[in-house]
């Protein structure tokens, strides 16, 4: 009898599951990517030698011991040191010159045949527009040949100032890109292929490759794209089981399952099987931080999905982030502004109290005095904080306590079990010989 209950109950939950709105995820949910430039990729990925000073990696930021990220709100880009949370703003003339104006974002599933659209907000998408493929900040300038919008967006952090390419005048890569964004790619590519076991790996593995020389921008995004696709896969959390038949969630998690689906609202913009709609919202999340300026708005704020389509009804709007694994990824929001789970979650059912009880102690930023400055400034602004505030489209939600543990619980059953077992993982060496992060 016991028996046949549970089967009457994974036969409702397969049934609740398909209302929840999708299917589940596995292998060919994904692009398809080829192991051996997905190696390349792994090895790059941790290789300072993409970056201007050849002090800094993707991996920096983007570590597999912080799933993915770096625990940071604000990242620290070339001439910090260290990484994740310990990461440090570095001091003397290598120090940082800015803090990153926004947050790492994770890198769980981007792969996904679904993802069409990539950063806060969203200036890289699948186009037809500049005849490349890609609707990016490098317009017409972005090489053909790229294989997924992944590998396209693995450029651009390589000819960021704040990022990965340093200053004017301190590297040969900063000075190109300072003259137009493509001029810099030719140069990393060189100093790739140049390097003897890269060029043997990229002519093993890239019917495009006859010869080292023949290694541009385009086979090393391929191959950064291919790991990046391979390597941040995951769906075999506990809701997957769920979804799947093979067991119940727990029952706190069961209950916020509900919630997340119902009275809460979270669906709304957490949706499908990556929890998110891939479009853009505005949550009135604190501001601070130097703000991601234009050339002609150099004012210390981000105003978001605006600063991307000009469109004013856009104005501090950011893309909503997958869950998926969303527990291992703090903290959270577009600028890192909330520590845990709760908190932005609390931001999300009242976003007008969680702005008024933030203070400037809650953001992990690393200690830069000289950077202090500018790190608060914009919530001097009455007017500017009036219009984030103003720009807030979400509805506040009446949940108690113990439904917002609930939720916590359902985000913690979207946390793969094998989230922190990657396939290829960090290696220990590459092989320009730089240091590995």
């Amino acid at each position: 009898m016991v028996a046949h209950f549970f089967c009457l109950s994974l036969i409702a939950a397969a049934g609740t599951a398909a209302a929840d709105g999708h299917g589940p995820l596995g292998p060919d949910s994904f692009v398809a990517v080829e192991p051996a430039k997905a190696k390349i990729g792994q090895l790059l990925f941790y290789d300072k030698i993409l970056s201007g000073n050849r002090n800094i990696a993707c991996g920096t930021c983007h570590h597999h011991d912080h799933a993915g990220t770096d625990g940071l709100s604000l990242g620290i880009g070339e001439g910090g040191r260290g990484v994740g949370p310990e990461r440090t703003a570095g001091d003397g003339p290598d120090r940082i010159a800015k803090r990153i104006p926004r947050n790492a974002p994770a890198l769980w599933n981007l792969g996904h045949r679904s993802v069409k659209v990539l950063f806060h907000d969203g200036r890289l998408s699948v186009s037809d527009l500049y005849g490349n493929g890609f609707d990016s900040p490098a317009e017409e300038w972005l090489p053909q040949g790229l294989e997924n919008v992944v590998a396209a967006q693995a450029l651009f952090p390589l000819v960021a100032q704040f990022e990965m390419a340093g200053n004017p005048k301190e590297n040969r890569i900063a000075g190109a890109v300072h003259d137009r964004i493509d001029a810099a790619w030719p140069i990393l590519a060189k100093r790739v292929r140049t390097i003897p076991e890269y060029g043997e790996m990229f002519v093993d593995a890239f019917d495009t490759v006859d010869r080292p020389s023949d290694v541009s921008i385009v086979e090393i995004a391929n191959a950064i794209g291919a790991f990046i696709i391979s390597e941040w896969q995951s769906y075999d959390s506990p809701y997957d089981d769920w979804q799947a038949g093979r067991g119940p969630l727990a029952e706190d998690a069961e209950r916020g399952r509900i919630l997340f689906f119902g009275k809460a609202g979270c669906s709304g913009c957490h949706a499908g099987p990556l929890f998110t709609d891939q479009s853009f919202h505005a949550l009135g999340l604190p501001a601070f931080g130097p703000g991601r300026t234009r050339r002609f708005d150099p004012y210390a704020r981000d105003v978001g999905r605006m600063g991307e389509s000009d469109a004013l009804e856009d104005a501090y709007r950011f893309r909503t982030p997958s869950l998926r694994n969303v527990a291992l990824t703090a903290p959270y929001g577009h600028n890192g502004a909330w520590p845990t789970l709760e908190e932005m979650i609390r931001q999300h059912l009242d976003p007008r109290a969680a702005r008024a009880s933030w203070t400037p102690a809650t953001a992990n930023l690393p200690e830069a005095p000289w950077l202090s400055k500018t790190d608060f400034v914009v919530r001097q602004d009455a007017r500017e904080m009036a219009r984030q505030a103003d720009s807030i489209e979400i509805a506040p939600v009446a949940l108690d306590d113990s439904d917002v543990a609930d939720l916590v619980a359902f985000l913690h059953a979207l946390t793969g079990k094998t989230a922190k077992v990657r396939p290829l993982g960090r290696p220990d060496t590459v092989p320009s010989g730089l240091p590995v992060d």
